[in-house]
């Protein structure tokens, strides 16, 4: 049967059951993600649910760094008819006022950590440009995404420590995002086996008082941008969302890494005619490719087929020697971000894959030191 119980909302866009997507493509994807940290650098907790209509697969996972460690819990099911349902093994998120207020749940478990947390948007939430990147004739992204900053309020449970998560001290973002993007088991390569895209990827959403920025950059090799965005939204959602303009960044790498230590980002200006010019210094970091399903871990890939329900865990010393090596792909950090006086807080993210001229990474092998990035 390919009726499920949101047929029965008037919610279609294309002549088929709400089941069905508009693309054979396997890699459509339907996608949450949340982003929460203190106002400092004790923690940092990162979650993602998706479904993928084509795999006929629904999964999630959360990464908390904490204390020196890396501890994942995910857990991947059958996708099954009820789109609606967004609980998978003891993970469950609920829209309370949708494009306002969401809640994420993790049950007590085997591996220490547990919550129950509800994000209250800061801002209005802002649907970003159509991210679209085909390379060597394949289409690698084709995607829609809202972005959000927010405060969360509940409890965080980590370890044995017991945190009560107020707004004033818990802050973070969200988005969501739905599309074309590569999921679940590997395909075959065809020419990117001899021809690879490399990609230069910076994104930020950045929390101040009053207002928040988000801002992206991916680049091709010689620069040239896929996709761009910088733009200020007031928590007083009677101003107008202010277009910065085209984004610049300088960054500033660990030597012998691709990790960032410290950036500057210009933004463009404001309408007051100021320039947005942002020091950036990247704070805790979060290595996505362990353990969450965006690494390069054959096990376990957002999407792919586990059974009708497995729930899985670890617990990853960061310092160990052997970790090292798998510090590579997605880096979401808690970043500090300083302009015009005002300091504010927020995700700042980046990968870098292959090479990329104007920084110096010459090979795909350039530039992975002792640091992993």
């Amino acid at each position: 049967m390919s009726l499920s119980p949101l047929d029965d909302y008037p919610v279609h866009q294309v002549p088929e059951p709400i089941r069905r997507v508009r693309t054979s493509d396997k890699n459509f994807y339907d996608r949450y993600y949340f982003n929460l940290h203190g106002l400092d650098e004790e923690i940092c907790l990162i979650a993602g649910f998706g479904a993928y209509p084509n795999l006929g697969t629904f999964d999630g996972f959360v990464v908390i760094v904490h204390e020196g460690r890396h501890t994942v819990v995910r857990a991947s099911r059958e996708l099954g008819t009820d789109r609606l349902d967004t609980t998978v093994g003891p993970f469950r998120v609920e829209v309370i006022e949708g494009l306002e207020r969401l809640r994420v749940v993790l049950e007590p478990n085997e591996w220490g950590i547990h919550f129950d947390l509800t994000f209250q948007g800061s801002i209005a939430a802002q649907e970003e440009p159509r991210h679209f990147w085909r390379q060597n004739e394949r289409t690698i992204f084709d995607t829609c995404r809202l972005a959000q900053t927010g405060r969360w309020s509940g409890s965080l449970d980590v370890h044995g420590v017991h945190f009560d998560v107020e707004p004033e001290r818990w802050w973070g973002c969200r988005d969501r995002s739905w599309g074309i993007r590569t999921v679940g088991e590997p395909e075959a390569p065809g020419i990117q086996a001899v021809s690879p895209p490399s990609m230069f990827w910076n994104y930020g959403q950045i929390q101040f008082d009053d207002h928040s920025l988000v801002y992206m950059a991916q680049e091709n090799r010689d620069g040239s941008r896929v996709i761009e965005e910088a733009r200020r939204i007031w928590n007083d959602r009677s101003k107008p969302v202010e277009h910065l303009g085209s984004p610049s960044h300088d960054l500033v790498f660990t030597p012998g890494t691709r990790t960032i230590e410290r950036g500057t980002l210009r933004l463009g200006h404001g309408a007051d005619g100021e320039p947005v010019v942002i020091d950036v210094v990247p704070g805790l970091p979060v290595y996505l490719g362990i353990g969450t399903g965006y690494g390069r871990e054959t096990d376990w890939r957002h999407g792919m087929y586990q059974g009708p329900l497995e729930v899985q865990g670890m617990v990853v010393d960061l310092d160990a020697p052997d970790t090292a090596a798998r510090k590579v792909g997605v880096v979401d950090t808690v970043g500090r971000f300083e302009y015009g006086g005002k300091v504010g807080y927020g995700l700042w993210e980046y990968a870098i894959g292959g090479p990329h001229d104007r920084y110096g990474f010459r090979s795909w092998t350039d530039g992975f030191g002792e640091a992993g990035n």
